[in-house]
């Protein structure tokens, strides 16, 4: 086991961070600093790779982070940089490492990004996020998240589960979603959410005639082939959309339906699962069959609609978001109608 010789008394400062351990709250991060470590190589690590050597000194991080402080020049070898993870060691050399945070944990911190507010209060704010924009930052997207943007716009976020966020978008799915501001209207919007008293109501281009108006009622699960989809399998969790045809278009020699989508519950890529199962798949959406066309290079699909009770004062709400620049030039290639939302809900 490789032994660390006693911390350097002078440590590196870096930015602030915020932390969440997932079963907790983000906490407000205090002043951060980067921990260096030394040790001398023993005769029993002589001929062995850097890497492993430094697993073994730094055992709470992978060894994939600790190769990437290789390659940020965080690691010399009696004072000189390292050269690569594989160098071979010699017993005697003095390793000196500068252990950096790794992405994840720098992940939860406040950047001042652009948020499309469209209500706010005390207790409730609700955005028209933009496609392209990931809400919780995980692998891949660890910054430029809406709830790094969050984290800047309103401080006090630090101190909610996930800054607030109580349900989310896809990626490329842009529209509306709806954030607490205090502990208690994040407890109430989340037992509503639970309870399906929030009416989540999406606009989509898909392939095909769609029906005037369809229920789908099929179970969703994670694809037993590919994780990184979805599917209609019998082993999933209870799910329903109803679609209501709004109008339709030619692209090509293919219709394209524009449809309006209302959840009865929440899956992940629900609307674009069941449409797609219904042979239907969304304009542009890749993962379920969808081919770009119209100039949309993201799935054909917006939350249009929010309707839910104020999680405080239990004031009837009720918010719009018209079509993002991209989906309203698809919408008038196919020459449609201009966008007008049915009620729906009483």
């Amino acid at each position: 086991m490789v032994q660390a010789l006693p911390a350097s008394p002078t440590l590196a400062p870096v930015d602030g961070d915020d932390e969440w351990d997932g079963e907790q709250d983000p906490a407000v991060a205090a002043d951060e600093t980067v921990e260096v470590r030394e040790a001398l190589v023993d005769a029993g690590w002589h001929g062995q790779r850097l890497d492993r050597w430094m697993v073994d000194l730094a055992p709470e991080f992978s060894r994939n982070h600790l190769q990437s402080l290789i390659e940020r020049g965080c690691v010399s070898i009696n004072g000189q940089p390292a050269p690569s993870a594989s160098r071979k060691l010699q017993a005697g050399q003095r390793v000196r490492v500068e252990l950096q945070p790794t992405e994840e944990s720098r992940a939860f911190r406040a950047e001042v990004l652009p948020l499309d507010i469209v209500y706010e209060d005390e207790h409730l704010l609700v955005l028209n996020k933009a496609a392209g924009m990931v809400v919780h930052p995980a692998s891949g997207n660890w910054t430029g998240t809406v709830m790094n943007g969050l984290l800047a716009y309103h401080p006090a976020a630090a101190s909610l589960p996930r800054a607030g966020i109580v349900h989310r978008l896809d990626k490329d799915t842009s529209g509306l979603m709806m954030v607490g501001k205090s502990r208690e209207a994040v407890t109430a919007l989340t037992r509503m959410i639970a309870a399906r008293e929030v009416h989540r109501e999406y606009v989509a281009l898909a392939y095909g005639r769609v029906p005037e108006e369809m229920t789908v009622d099929a179970p969703l699960r994670r694809d037993l082939i590919s994780r990184i989809k979805m599917a209609v399998l019998a082993t999933g969790k209870p799910s329903r959309t109803d679609v209501y045809l709004l109008g339709m278009g030619e692209q090509g020699v293919r219709s394209i339906s524009a449809v309006h989508c209302v959840l009865h519950s929440g899956r992940t890529h629900q609307i674009r699962v069941h449409l797609a199962y219904k042979g239907y798949p969304l304009v542009a959406d890749a993962l379920y069959g969808g081919v770009p066309a119209l100039g949309l290079t993201r799935q054909a699909l917006h939350a249009a609609r929010l309707s839910f009770a104020h999680p405080v004062s239990g004031v009837a709400l009720q918010f719009e978001a018209g079509l993002p620049a991209d989906l309203a030039a698809a919408w008038e290639q196919l020459d449609l109608p201009p966008l007008s939302l049915p009620p729906i809900f009483d």
